[in-house]
């Protein structure tokens, strides 16, 4: 296709309703990797993104810059934890300042390429907001107006703010705010008990300040088993983090002192107080200000756009993809799905939905939790049969001489031929293990196929022989 494209900045001369086959509207993950299939495909595409720096979620204010200080902290922990292997290490502490510098270097380079692709000329890109005026036609924020034959929505998600008593008024810190730290705080309360809540709090921790974390439900991570979950509570209580579970936040107070929360524990009601509050009770679909009634489209009463296999939404020419859709947030989830509406407008034929049974998801705590294809609770609820086997990371070779003992690897499998039907791994380098399966899951590969395989001692990746192997004896070979 002829490259006919330009940057189009708010003012600029864009014609009166100009006319697109594809219009893209969000220019994160979902939104950028739709474009560059819908561009591929011979259609006319526009991506539309309004923010004050492109790049989207993942690369500004998620993925790249938490996994950044995640790791810094732990290289700071396993310094701090010289003793353990015989090393003579004086003093291991965090320098703000120099971990900010490095982390914002790292995603400016990382979102300084995003921004030369977005753009590239492939498409056009319109810096503007996007509001819906009908179902084919959105007014921007630059007076303009854009019409698109096709649409996909990527507008991601935005920090949720839930009806707690004093919290809307209390201009606490979010997970932008924490990213953003270039000092050490001396204590933090952390509200909530999801991925973005215990990861940073921990890192928090690690950093030198003192960490409480409340959390309503009764287990962190309620994603995950609880199994999952007690484990990684476990880890955090034992670093030092003050872990409150089951909890009912009654009111959240702000003084010159810092904050105050009240909630409910056990028939108790306690007390804490801390410098700093950190809202980190989950995201919600960044949806509110698209006026999606007026294009017919159909949201949950959280903003979430209902969407078909496809990604279609109730109006079957716009699409949506990523966080303001579901149903998981998961980037590489975002960019499967924004690659088959673009693919679905474009009619390319013999296309497939996104298998959700192989899904895939990391928590980047340490421990790190990761899980892929169908777990326990799932195959119950369907009434699917199911085997399992897990094996502890306290009782193998490699894990016990890096003093990595919390957690374990599970397998499930089918009964009858051992087929694989997902893994949940708890443990060291957990992100990195859980990948072992994702091949084998994808072939249809059993137990028996991933034993035929070398593995090599000592490593942390034999462990997942042990529950294989276990796995195996119980099915007869045919």
């Amino acid at each position: 296709m002829k490259s006919r494209s330009q940057h189009l900045k708010p003012g600029a001369n864009v014609p009166k309703a100009a006319s697109y086959d594809f219009v893209v509207i969000g220019g994160g993950s979902a939104g950028f990797n739709a474009a560059r299939v819908a561009v591929a495909h011979g259609l006319k595409t526009a991506i539309i993104d309004g923010a004050r720096e492109l790049g989207g979620l993942c690369i500004l204010r998620g993925c790249m810059p938490s996994k950044t200080l995640l790791y810094m902290a732990e290289v700071l922990h396993l310094a701090q934890k010289g003793k353990t292997f015989g090393l003579k290490i004086p003093s291991a502490r965090a320098d703000l300042k120099a971990i900010h510098a490095r982390k914002n270097k790292i995603i400016a380079d990382f979102a300084a390429y995003r921004a030369r692709a977005l753009r590239s000329g492939k498409f056009d890109l319109i810096r503007a907001h996007a509001r819906f005026v009908d179902a084919h036609t959105v007014a921007l924020s630059n007076g303009q107006q854009i019409r698109g034959r096709h649409f996909l929505i990527g507008t991601g998600s935005r920090v949720s703010v839930p009806p707690v008593p004093g919290l809307a008024a209390s201009d606490c810190w979010t997970s932008d705010d924490v990213l953003q730290l270039d000092f050490i705080p001396k204590s933090v309360i952390v509200l909530g008990g999801g991925i973005v809540a215990c990861e940073l709090a921990q890192f928090l921790h690690r950093i030198g300040t003192r960490v409480t974390l409340v959390q309503r439900s009764l287990n962190i991570l309620r994603d995950h088993s609880a199994e999952a979950s007690c484990v990684i509570q476990q880890a955090l209580v034992d670093e030092g983090i003050e872990l409150f579970a089951g909890t009912h936040l009654k009111k959240i107070e702000r003084s010159a002192r810092g904050f105050a929360v009240e909630f409910t524990h056990d028939g108790k009601s306690i007390r804490r107080q801390a410098a700093h509050l950190f809202n980190a009770l989950g995201r919600e679909p960044n949806t509110r200000g698209l006026n999606l009634d007026a294009a017919g489209v159909t949201t949950r009463p959280n903003g979430q756009i209902v969407i078909n296999r496809w990604q279609q939404t109730s109006m079957r020419h716009i699409y949506a993809a990523g966080d303001c859709s579901g149903p998981v947030e998961i980037v590489h989830v975002a960019i499967q799905q924004g690659e088959l509406a673009a693919r679905h407008a474009a009619k390319v034929k013999t296309i497939k939905p996104v298998d959700y049974s192989l899904l895939l998801n990391v928590v980047f705590t340490d421990p790190q939790l990761a899980t892929i294809g169908r777990l326990e609770g799932e195959l119950e609820e369907k009434g699917i049969p199911f085997v399992t086997a897990s094996y502890p990371f306290n009782d193998h070779g490699k894990s016990i001489l890096m003093d990595a003992n919390y957690g374990y690897v599970k397998v499930i499998a089918d009964p009858k031929r051992g087929r694989i039907l997902g893994a949940e791994i708890v443990g060291k380098d957990a992100g990195e293990l859980i990948h072992l399966f994702s091949g084998p899951l994808a072939m249809k590969a059993t137990v028996f196929d991933l034993l035929r395989a070398p593995w090599y001692h000592p490593t942390l990746a034999e462990i997942v022989t042990y529950p294989l192997e276990e796995i195996a004896e119980k099915i007869p070979r045919r």
